[in-house]
């Protein structure tokens, strides 16, 4: 049935740009944090706070699959979706499928309040960073809590990227579809009765 097939564009650019940049600056912040590279890790976090922020941006202004409101599904229709992945025949989507949305969204805001925590660990340890003003409202006390914050957030992060592999990986043997190399080339090869169903 290869022949019924078509090669439909799913992901652009700018958001292919940014999952693969996030994957490399993020391992790179990891480990700068665990071998004390503290200048490196500063300006890496930087970095992944404009292309977080780029993201959201991104999220109200690029194409249809990269926008949020395609991918926010009702309750039922996320329930009904988990379970069909549990029986091993989920229905396929063109863009995020449900379960993929919540992941999404768990991500994005995990690392939100990883970097936000770690923009008020910069102020309120180091001394310096956009978020120098909160010097003034925090004790030694509160100072040390948000470092804690921080490393337990990034923690959470740590889990829920192993789970997003595992979803990815479960996605590409149900759905028959290399999710990965859709990432790569923002394309995904589809029956058009699928495509159809999607459009509508």
């Amino acid at each position: 049935m290869n022949h019924m097939k078509t090669v439909v564009k799913v992901w652009d650019v700018p958001l292919r740009l940014f999952h693969w940049s996030l994957v490399v600056s993020f391992a790179a912040a990891y480990f700068t944090a665990e071998f004390r590279l503290g200048f490196l890790h500063i300006w890496i976090g930087y970095f992944l706070c404009v292309l977080l922020l780029t993201r959201i941006i991104w999220g109200f202004a690029g194409n249809h699959y990269a926008r949020f409101h395609s991918f926010i599904f009702s309750r039922a229709e996320t329930m009904s979706y988990l379970r069909a992945m549990l029986q091993g025949h989920p229905k396929p989507y063109l863009g995020h499928n449900p379960a993929g949305a919540l992941m999404v969204f768990a991500l994005l805001g995990t690392l939100s309040l990883v970097f936000l925590s770690g923009l008020m660990n910069l102020a309120v340890i180091d001394f310096e960073g956009p978020a120098l003003f909160l010097i003034d409202y925090v004790n030694d006390e509160t100072s040390y809590t948000v470092r804690h914050l921080h490393e337990w957030l990034v923690n959470i992060a740590l889990v829920l990227i192993p789970l997003h592999l595992l979803g990815v990986l479960v996605g590409s043997i149900q759905h028959k579809e290399n999710l990965v190399r859709a990432m790569i080339t923002g394309k995904k090869c589809i029956v058009p009765a699928r495509r159809n169903k999607e459009e509508k």
